[in-house]
């Protein structure tokens, strides 16, 4: 449980398991469905250790927690008794906030898969285009069976999710997405000739090939489709609900399921599958001549607002037209607008990482930036440009140049792959390889990226306050408290004597050199006392004197062994002055040794000074030039 403590602060922060209706999570972030917000501590939250920021849209209830939230869901699940598969009890919102809700309910859970299996596929399409290999080759087809798996059975991984949020049974959802891709029924328009049409000379025309009991079925391409799923398995919900109050419990276990197929997968194939194909098609035909009308606009205007959309969540309620346009048209135009964003915050942070000199910025800024090259902005945003104001502001204007030259461009995205640095990829034409939307792609992101570093350098970044904040903690002693900043919790530890002070891997001996005993520094002393640099406990106070180890309020543990082989003198020249297992105060004199005549006797004092418990811990950063540990956890 190495989140234990984050996972019982954010229950109690939430007002309880009982207050619990439902809970996902998305790449950064546990979405509650929460029955009574209002129960919620979100001030108290906010302050949290390990908690980035709380968000409520959509109807959830949205604790930002980075790129460990998988780690952290699963062992809130564990804590709380929850089930992984746990139903939602859907409370009345507004329709923007269901909708919200439902989406990201449905595409949340597959996202990952999706993106993951994406990139192969791009990977495959970027090997033919470089000549690597033929798209004829066995290589070829088995990496695009990896690749183009998951999204050519797209409705049956929809049954599940769309079941689950719906309150279906999910492999009934399931049976419901594997029947609108069933082959003997998706190959029936290969060579049959139409028994008639329906809807001559309209937009709806339509072959029938095939009847049920009579009633003329209108047979649709159902592989990587998004809306008819969605909406059957809603439809099969309310069904199997009624079913349920009425059959008897003795026959539920299978009739409830025998009858909701038998009844939804006709009404799918002869209602619910050509209308929600229409409905798709019609939303893509949109969708494009929005986009036709001015692309130029269209990527401004996308690119300004996307990191906006994200902060609040919105930007599920486009992500599955991206994927109904993918399916529909073969490419989507319009979410990859947005998608210089995460270049952009990333060039903001590396400013503010170069301008500030408040560790706590450094610390929070590096793992953010890092984050944002890999397409998760939300860390950088929540916890660097967002609190800071301009360099948000900066990061929309340079998003907004991105989304700008994209739509000159034309650039276009052909998969739902890799983010971040990993999305190339996604813009490279099956059929017409490396063309002018990749290069219009990788053009906006450098140039993204260069504008909202150099705007946030020189004009939308003042590093005073930052300062400030800095020169206060100095001014305090570098007292040891914890540092709270967006991401995680900062302690300071000065080191404990004064001197010399070099890395630790330069030291002689392996145990310490290696790390085996912790991270850490070496002072060579320039005196022979040793200063407790916390308040805390002398947990061992070796008898010959030369190493003590202390533990700090915080729980520190931290070994200061003065010399090397120094146990050999048994104690001459070490005169302590606490004893083991007593308080200690910061500043307080803990022992006093006489380093020439240890060097007399033949002994190196320099001096390792380790954190035992590295492990607990993000990291340790060794801070030569400073004379001090950064624990951050």
């Amino acid at each position: 449980m190495a989140y234990e403590k984050l996972v019982q602060e954010i229950l109690s922060g939430v007002g309880g398991k009982e207050n619990i209706n439902g809970l996902t999570h998305c790449i950064t972030r546990l979405r509650f469905n929460l029955k009574d917000e209002g129960k919620a501590a979100t001030d108290k939250l906010k302050e949290v250790s390990g908690i980035v920021t709380v968000v409520q849209s959509g109807g959830q209830y949205q604790v930002v927690i980075g790129n460990h939230v998988p780690e952290v869901y699963k062992e809130f699940i564990e804590a709380a008794g929850l089930s992984s598969d746990m139903n939602v009890v859907e409370e009345k919102k507004g329709l923007l906030d269901s909708f919200i809700d439902i989406i990201s309910g449905i595409f949340t859970p597959v996202l990952g898969l999706l993106a993951a299996t994406g990139m192969i596929k791009g990977l495959n399409v970027l090997f033919v285009s470089l000549g690597w290999i033929t798209n004829t080759s066995g290589t070829y087809a088995i990496l695009q069976a990896a690749g183009d798996c998951f999204f050519y059975f797209f409705p049956i991984f929809l049954g599940y999710t769309a079941a689950k949020k719906f309150g279906l049974n999910q492999f009934v959802g399931m049976a419901l997405g594997a029947a609108l891709v069933y082959p003997a029924i998706a190959n029936l328009t290969t060579n049959a000739e139409p028994l008639y049409t329906l809807f001559s000379g309209t937009i709806f025309e339509s072959p029938v090939y095939i009847t049920f009991l009579g009633i003329p079925v209108i047979l649709m391409s159902y592989s990587s489709s998004v809306i008819p799923i969605v909406i059957a398995t809603f439809f099969g919900g309310k069904f199997e609900k009624a079913l349920t109050k009425i059959i008897p419990s003795v026959l539920k276990s299978f009739l409830v399921p025998f009858l909701t197929v038998l009844v939804i997968v006709p009404l799918t194939f002869i209602v619910i599958g050509p209308m929600a194909t229409w409905m798709g098609d019609l939303l893509g035909k949109a969708v494009l001549a929005i986009y036709t009308f001015s692309p130029v606009i269209a990527g401004l205007a996308v690119g300004a607002v996307w990191q906006v959309l994200v902060m609040f969540g919105l930007h599920w309620g486009i992500i599955p037209i991206a994927i109904n346009n993918i399916s529909v048209l073969g490419y989507d135009p319009v979410m990859v607008l947005g998608q210089a964003t995460p270049f952009a915050t990333a060039g903001a942070v590396l400013a503010v990482i170069i301008k500030s000199r408040n560790t706590s910025v450094r610390a929070m800024g590096i793992p953010a930036f890092i984050s944002s090259l890999f397409g998760v902005s939300e860390p950088s945003l929540y916890g660097i440009t967002l609190p800071r104001k301009k360099p948000f502001i900066a990061t929309l204007i340079s998003a907004s140049v991105g989304g700008l030259i994209m739509g000159i461009f034309g650039t276009k995205s052909f998969i739902m792959g890799g983010m971040g640095i990993f999305s190339l990829p996604n813009y490279i034409s099956p059929d017409e390889g490396i063309g002018s939307g990749f290069y219009g792609y990788a053009l906006a992101i450098v140039v993204a990226f260069v504008l909202s570093f150099g705007l946030t350098l020189t004009f939308f970044y003042d590093p005073k306050a930052d300062r400030e904040a800095q020169q206060k903690k100095d001014n305090e002693g570098r007292t040891v408290e914890p540092a709270k900043t967006g991401l995680m919790t900062e302690l300071e530890v000065p080191l404990p004597l004064t001197g010399e002070v070099y890395p630790l891997s330069d030291i002689e001996d392996a145990a310490f050199s290696t790390g085996l005993l912790g991270k850490g520094l070496v002072v060579r002393p320039s005196d022979g006392k040793v200063y407790a640099p916390f308040d805390g406990t002398v947990e061992t106070l070796f008898p010959t004197n030369h190493a003590i180890g202390l533990k700090s309020e915080e729980g520190i543990e931290l070994l200061i062994h003065i010399g090397m082989d120094t146990v050999n003198l048994e104690g001459k020249y070490f005169t302590p002055h606490v004893k083991q297992g007593k308080s200690i105060k910061k500043g307080q004199l803990l022992l006093a040794f006489d380093g020439a005549a240890i060097q007399e006797a033949g002994y190196s004092i320099d001096t390792p000074i380790v954190v035992t418990n590295t492990k607990e811990y993000l990291d340790v950063v060794e801070k030569i030039a400073e004379s001090e540990l950064i624990i951050i956890k």
